[in-house]
């Protein structure tokens, strides 16, 4: 169950992570999921004993090659029943591209604005929930107006 958020919750252990890096001209990345063949945010599980901030970081490089700054806000959580736990996302920015060590995932990103990204997911898949993490993080971003004022 999707839920917007100010703060962390606390009242269920946190098991992943994930992000909508913005660059400075307002474009944002998100990744192909080749198995899934969705467009999606980036991130995934955290490891045993792994802080939110490391797990990000390392999802970032993994799957995007990026990394990002300490500006993080969270704005969202989806709560697993069948785990007990929460994934937490993140606005964030990018602060710089990374050479992605030999071993880890390499999944494709896309950089995009926010209405080609909800255009891209409405076509692919149409899930709202996907597109709403997006729609939010546009508004929190000020790159999207609220609903009712745009498009």
């Amino acid at each position: 169950m999707l839920r917007f958020i100010n703060e962390i919750p606390t009242d269920f252990p946190i098991g992943g992570v994930h992000c909508i890096p913005v660059f400075d001209n307002g474009n944002l990345m998100m990744v192909w999921d080749r198995e899934e063949k969705v467009l999606t945010t980036i991130g995934g599980r955290l490891e045993v004993n792994e802080s939110l901030n490391d797990g990000l970081n390392r999802e970032v490089m993994e799957e995007a090659g990026i990394e990002i700054s300490e500006y993080r806000i969270p704005f969202a959580s989806w709560f697993w029943k069948e785990s007990n736990g929460y994934t937490i996302y993140f606005l964030t920015r990018v602060k710089r591209y990374l050479e992605i060590p030999k071993g880890y995932e390499k999944t494709g990103y896309v950089i995009m604005n926010f209405e080609t990204a909800i255009d891209m997911i409405k076509n692919i898949e149409g899930r709202e929930e996907r597109i709403n993490i997006i729609r939010r993080a546009g508004i929190l971003s000020g790159y999207l107006e609220e609903e009712g004022n745009s498009r």
